[in-house]
């Protein structure tokens, strides 16, 4: 590959981030975290000491969360704040 390739591709794939990067807080405008929803390995984030996505054990546990769109997660019988054990 000459050099000039790598730097068009190099170039490319630095735009592709930095668009994705831009795109993702209007993305996260239009969600909420939505507790006590997931079904055990679809949450989205951290909870009950562990660190990451699709690591819930429990369907429906109250301190884990999912993403939704804004609005509608009382309608799924969730909650915008983690529930107590």
């Amino acid at each position: 590959m000459s050099a000039t390739s790598k730097t068009l591709l190099v170039s490319a794939l630095s735009a592709a981030i930095a668009m994705a990067a831009v795109s993702a807080p209007a993305a996260a405008a239009d969600k909420e975290k939505c507790y006590g929803i997931a079904m055990a390995g679809k949450n989205d984030c951290a909870a009950n000491g562990h660190s990451c996505a699709g690591q819930s054990k429990v369907d429906k546990d109250g301190t884990e969360w999912k993403f939704v769109a804004k609005g509608s997660c009382t309608k799924m019988n969730g909650t915008l704040e983690p529930m107590k054990k």
